[in-house]
């Protein structure tokens, strides 16, 4: 009897604290931020995610007048930023600059994951997409698509492809572009997409599939060879530069996108203020000039909107993962 007492005690205890709990995220919401803001990138800097994380979170800094720090947590694939983040208290003050490879790709293409890209995330905004570029360095013998993939059907095994990292859109890029041209190409991941470019610039590793925004300069200068976009549509970077669809593969697309989730269980209000605020720094002029030198097509969606965006993006990398037989322990 008294042990019954005493749990219906407690019990009464809990829920009138329910209000007070209720009342403090609120009061939190409400005064959000009221100190730093990290934004963890998943790749080294210098690569495209932390050079975009830095321009947004810049002018989100102006905006919410507090700092957003960005904080680089490169390896496997994106997938020890994510983790770190989906651990994260969810008050808003820890958030993850996601992309295709963390948050459509990797839970098909890795045995293990330590999280879930639907479950343990909640979507701010989908920021922008960029398109890639397959490129060579000017020793390849090929000035088209068609004759590198004749060189390589020539020469099995010989030239290799270079990638931020495993399971990173350049490395699906590149998977999928070896199953569709039906050659044997070898992948050499690098800690970021910039040693990845690096040792392609020295002529260490032949090729890479590589945003267009840092490889536009190289390809003026001659330093690679452009051969093709891998977008559906051309690039306005590159607008004289054809399609993997145009030039025989048709309905290739390894488009890169990038936005901002939080972890799952932060409180609605927060969300809402950020997605405002990283929608209306998307509307700045300076910051649409920087993402748009960047070769970015900015969005700026609402949470919803990215959510879905998402939910289409993970069956369709799951069928290129299982499509190139791509797996990583």
């Amino acid at each position: 009897m008294l042990r019954r007492l005493m749990l219906k005690g407690l019990a009464a205890g809990f829920i009138a604290l329910v209000p007070a709990i209720a009342f403090c995220f609120a009061a939190a919401a409400a005064d959000y931020p009221a100190r730093p803001v990290t934004i963890i990138v998943a790749f080294t800097p210098g690569g495209p995610s932390d050079v975009l994380a830095r321009i947004v979170g810049k002018r989100l800094q102006e905006i919410l007048h507090q700092p957003f720090i960005i904080e680089n947590r490169p390896g496997s694939g994106g997938n020890i930023a994510a983790e770190q983040a989906a651990r994260a208290e969810p008050d808003g003050y820890t958030l993850l600059m996601g992309n295709n490879s963390i948050l459509a790709t990797n839970a098909a293409l890795y045995k293990k994951l330590g999280y879930d890209p639907e479950r343990d995330f909640v979507p701010i905004s989908l920021i922008g997409t960029q398109a890639n570029i397959l490129v060579v360095h000017p020793s390849v013998p090929a000035n088209s698509m068609a004759e590198l993939i004749a060189l390589a059907k020539a020469d099995p095994g010989k030239f290799a492809y270079a990638s931020a990292g495993r399971g990173t859109p350049a490395h699906l890029a590149g998977e999928l572009f070896k199953t569709e041209a039906k050659i044997n190409i070898v992948h050499v991941p690098y800690k970021g997409a910039a040693p990845a470019l690096n040792d392609v610039l020295a002529g260490h590793v032949q090729m890479m599939f590589a945003t267009a925004a840092s490889v536009i300069g190289l390809i003026k200068n001659d330093k690679v060879r452009a051969l093709a976009v891998t977008t559906p549509k051309r690039t306005a970077l590159l607008p004289n530069l054809p399609t993997v669809d145009e030039l025989g593969i048709k309905g290739f697309d390894a488009t890169t996108w990038h936005g901002l989730v939080a972890p799952a269980g932060t409180p609605k209000e927060i969300i809402d203020t950020l997605n405002f605020a990283t929608v209306s720094a998307l509307k700045d002029p300076a910051t649409q000039k920087a993402l748009t030198d960047l070769g970015v097509d900015i969005v700026g969606d609402s949470p919803k909107e990215f959510e879905t965006y998402i939910k289409s993006e993970i069956p369709k990398w799951t069928a290129v993962v299982k499509q190139s037989g791509a797996q990583i322990e």
